[in-house]
């Protein structure tokens, strides 16, 4: 499934990471890229050991542990501490899959990637193109959302980030291993997460039916969820 998660950021957080993020040195973007992504990916990106994309990245992870949509959503077991690209001139990244597997860089931490996120910091007045494209079996989505807004949607669809004619699109990017593999598992749990919530504001947390179906809830997420 593909979920749009509005205001990640406040106005201030994404002041302060774009202040961040516009202050580090640049690098060629294909120093995380796959063997397949290399041939596709053009644009400029953070070093993930730097201390600007580490400063960023741990303002970013703090906003995500607050939002409740994300972390209904997700159901993260693991974050890959977010990176940050840039695409200006020109610049895209062709059709791919991104890798099942992320190690981070001389450590031992690796996630299976679940799922995709990327996080605007560019609003879409400020640039052209630039459009995140993934394609599901309900056909292409195409997704260019207001800086601080982010989008969620399965590692391993085919996806695309289309030219960038003007301006700069700068945005975040970062996988999530879910406790929940199974994207339709993880959507089931998504949507009755949101019948509960729907049905407790109309009764009550303490109505009988809201109790059970909570139970519900948490008893397939003991039955799915892998630690």
């Amino acid at each position: 499934m593909l979920i749009a998660v509005p205001d990640v950021l406040t106005a201030d957080e994404l002041t302060r990471v774009r202040a961040v993020v516009e202050a580090g040195d640049w690098a060629d973007g294909n120093a995380t890229s796959g063997a397949q992504s290399a041939l596709a990916k053009r644009n400029a990106q953070l070093p993930e050991e730097s201390d600007a994309a580490r400063e960023a990245g741990a303002l970013v992870l703090d906003a995500l542990a607050r939002s409740a949509l994300f972390v209904a959503a997700a159901l993260p077991l693991k974050v890959f501490p977010p990176l940050f690209n840039r695409y200006t001139g020109g610049q895209a990244f062709g059709t791919h899959v991104d890798n099942a597997v992320r190690i981070r860089r001389g450590s031992d931490f690796r996630i299976r990637s679940d799922l995709s996120a990327t996080l605007f910091l560019s609003d879409p007045q400020d640039y052209d193109g630039g459009e995140l494209v993934v394609e599901d079996l309900f056909g292409e989505q195409r997704v260019k959302l207001p800086a601080g807004h982010l989008v969620l949607y399965p590692a391993s669809s085919l996806h695309r980030v289309e030219p960038v004619t003007r301006g700069a699109r700068v945005a975040g990017f970062f996988w999530i291993q879910s406790m929940i593999r199974d994207d339709g598992d993880r959507r089931i749990l998504f949507e009755l997460d949101g019948a509960v919530q729907a049905v407790a504001a109309d009764r009550g947390q303490g109505d009988s039916a809201v109790v059970r179906l909570t139970g519900v809830y948490h008893n397939l997420l003991r039955r799915w969820a892998e630690m």
